[in-house]
């Protein structure tokens, strides 16, 4: 059995969290939907037979296009029979709001895009989430996105919030968690995406320079944080019993 990793993009891979399941002894099964749809063995797979849980990371597509891109469509029903059947589920930018639309949320463009380092605060009951555990109730998180999940779907537990993203971090039900910051990045693959966010830094009011600026100033400390969320979600989102 493997972890499916959806991937969108030349330079959105799994990073650090991909990195870490590794080291706990899952393998990963590494899929481009964007380049290879519905291709069964590149692309979304069809079913959840030998399926460990899924990774569903960033990209530069807008979920709101979701009715006219097929491939997205068959992830979305990924995510659904993934989630009924309690299968772990962690969902990165466009990946959280893949799992927002798909269970029910509403997603939809944000006033202003939120680019760079913000300040993500954990909320009252992420401060008791073991999947959260460990890092600052206060500290920074990496943002690339012009999307957001407006509406948390039913049965969502908030566990973040940012300044102008109330829904940083959501869990839904017992394995599904999704991040709308970038947890995962290593130092090139946040300079490559502050590269490739021209449109949304200029929506912003910002230039590459402030960014990668920010990325000089924090990027030791977003490291760790990265790196205690990869533990925790090796750690308590996969149940040892599943492991091949």
């Amino acid at each position: 059995m493997s972890i499916i990793v959806l991937q969108h993009s030349d330079i959105g891979g799994p990073g650090r969290i991909g990195a870490t399941l590794r080291d706990h002894g899952f393998r990963l099964d590494l899929r481009r939907p964007d380049r290879h749809g519905t291709d069964p063995k590149l692309g979304v797979p069809s079913d959840i037979d030998n399926i460990h849980g899924l990774l569903i990371l960033g990209g530069p597509m807008m979920v709101t296009d979701i009715d006219k891109t097929p491939w997205m469509q068959s992830e979305a029903t990924l995510i659904k029979a993934a989630h009924e059947a309690r299968l772990p589920i962690i969902g990165i930018c466009l990946g959280a709001q893949l799992i927002g639309q798909t269970l029910g949320g509403k997603i939809d463009w944000k006033e202003t895009p939120a680019m760079g380092f913000l300040t993500t605060a954990i909320s009252i009951a992420g401060q008791t989430e073991p999947l959260v555990g460990g890092i600052a109730w206060q500290h920074p998180s990496f943002f690339s996105c012009s999307q957001e999940v407006k509406q948390l779907p039913p049965g969502s537990l908030n566990l973040a919030s940012a300044p102008g993203t109330p829904n940083a971090i959501f869990k839904v039900g017992l394995r599904t968690i999704a991040f709308q910051s970038h947890p995962e990045c290593d130092r090139p693959m946040l300079e490559a995406l502050t590269n490739e966010s021209a449109s949304g830094l200029a929506k912003a009011n910002l230039a590459a320079s402030d960014v990668k600026a920010q990325i000089d100033l924090h990027y030791a400390n977003y490291a760790r944080i990265g790196d205690r969320i990869a533990v925790n979600l090796a750690t308590y989102l996969f149940p040892l019993t599943r492991r091949a």
